[in-house]
């Protein structure tokens, strides 16, 4: 039965792979077919999360058949800084799309002229409190949540009760080492090939997710703080180095030339490795290349802070902005299909059961959030157990183009940690400047 189950996921990988690629292309999506007559308006929306895509915009043909006279074209361009350069090029290229993302503050700042005003908006009014806080200038909202994410070590439940690990008593850097080496110790009779997979070759998940657990808390746990800070120091730099230690040196190797797709769909999703760092935006993924696994057999553990244990970061990962520059019959076009889509009951409907979103605004049911990583996110965060996003207001592109690739040049050898921290303090300072 191993053996089938083996096969089934291995034919499901390639399935998945090889539809991904015969989307992909050079990396850029394009979705909404609909041709456009003289009488409709067209709304062009550039967007960045690649693991809702398909449900993204059958929700866009749901609201181009409730709404005939528009028409929605989607574009979407996965992967951190492809996504931030291809929209550089866009507007450069005077061909800027309606709707866009936006980060955070840094963000915000960098497209200020182009955004419009979204107080008007009726989503604007539903989102919960502290969700637009990295999007708000004055009395102007200029950006609406996506959702609400979290992130941490997302383990296989089965494999760490073959091991005979008690995930609830992991909380310590030190409880992790022991779980990890007890794992390490059990490879070949739990027939995975390591521990983790860290996808080192992903900037965002070394200089967004793993450096914002430790830098959290020397901002306070607060995006403005450090948005509006002049510097950076380091404060947990030491445990910082220890975690990406302990990740790359029981992960699959080499950790520098893994990708999202083998860490997320190779490694984890054919059970080949018992955790890796994660979020809850893996669900789908993971429940297309095997339902069991998704449905009952994975969990999350918190990532170790000294001083904030059991804790997970939670926060909004983007939102969606509307470009000031269009027409004002596209702006209003704009502004009703993001109303329409947070506060409709079929978007609602879409965000919770097909997006499988955590939702950032009210009048959602959360008992019925759709999957178990998220139900378990969402309860850290009810229970305000809960690290805060500072990456969003670290100096632009700082988190992936300036510290990420030191920290696969210090996984390759090429560069110490103190120098990697001197280095990163600069370049922050002399962005602030």
């Amino acid at each position: 039965m191993k053996g089938q189950k083996y096969f089934a996921k291995v034919a499901s990988a390639l399935a998945v792979t090889s539809i991904l690629l015969a989307g992909c292309g050079s990396s850029e999506e394009e979705g909404g077919t609909n041709a456009t007559s003289e009488d409709e308006l067209t709304v062009d929306i550039f967007q960045f999360k690649v693991e809702f895509k398909d449900q993204f915009e059958s929700l866009v043909e749901l609201y181009e058949e409730e709404n005939p006279g528009v028409n929605i074209n989607v574009k979407t361009v996965g992967g951190g800084n492809d996504y931030a350069a291809t929209l550089k090029t866009s507007f450069s290229s005077g061909d800027e799309p309606d709707i866009f993302n936006v980060g955070g503050p840094s963000e915000v700042e960098d497209y200020r002229d182009s955004l419009a005003d979204l107080s008007d908006t009726k989503a604007a009014e539903a989102a919960l409190e502290g969700t637009l806080s990295g999007v708000t200038d004055g009395d102007e909202i200029l950006g609406l949540p996506f959702n609400q994410e979290g992130y941490g070590l997302i383990y296989n439940k089965r494999i760490f009760e073959e091991a005979g690990i008690n995930p609830d008593e992991i909380l310590t850097h030190e409880d992790l080492v022991n779980a990890v080496e007890t794992l390490d110790s059990q490879k070949e009779d739990l027939g995975i090939e390591a521990v983790f997979a860290l996808g080192a070759k992903e900037t965002w998940i070394l200089g967004n997710h793993l450096a914002n657990a430790f830098l959290a808390p020397e901002f306070n746990q607060d995006l403005m703080e450090a948005y509006k800070s002049d510097t950076v120091t380091f404060e947990k730099g030491d445990e910082m180095k220890r975690f990406l230690d302990l990740q790359n040196e029981y992960s699959v190797q080499p950790t520098v030339s893994l990708d999202y797709s083998q860490q997320v769909e190779e490694l984890f999703s054919l059970e080949n490795v018992a955790m890796i760092q994660q979020g809850n935006w893996i669900y789908n993924t993971v429940h297309e290349m095997d339902p069991e696994l998704a449905e009952n057999n994975i969990g999350i553990l918190p990532i170790p802070v000294e001083g904030f244990e059991g804790k997970i970061p939670v926060g909004v990962p983007n939102n969606w902005v509307v470009n000031n520059n269009s027409s004002d019959e596209v702006i209003q076009a704009s502004k009703d299909f993001l109303d329409w889509m947070y506060t409709s009951d079929t978007g609602k409907e879409f965000v919770l059961n097909e997006f499988k979103f955590i939702p950032a605004y009210e009048g959602f049911d959360t008992t019925k959030i759709a999957d178990p990583l998220s139900q378990e996110i969402y309860e850290y965060a009810s229970e305000g157990n809960t690290l805060g996003w500072v990456f969003m207001g670290t100096p632009l592109a700082w988190n992936e183009e300036k510290l990420a690739v030191r920290m696969q040049k210090y996984l390759s050898g090429d560069l110490a940690w103190e120098e990697l921290e001197t280095q990163a303090i600069t370049e922050w300072e002399n962005s602030r400047q």
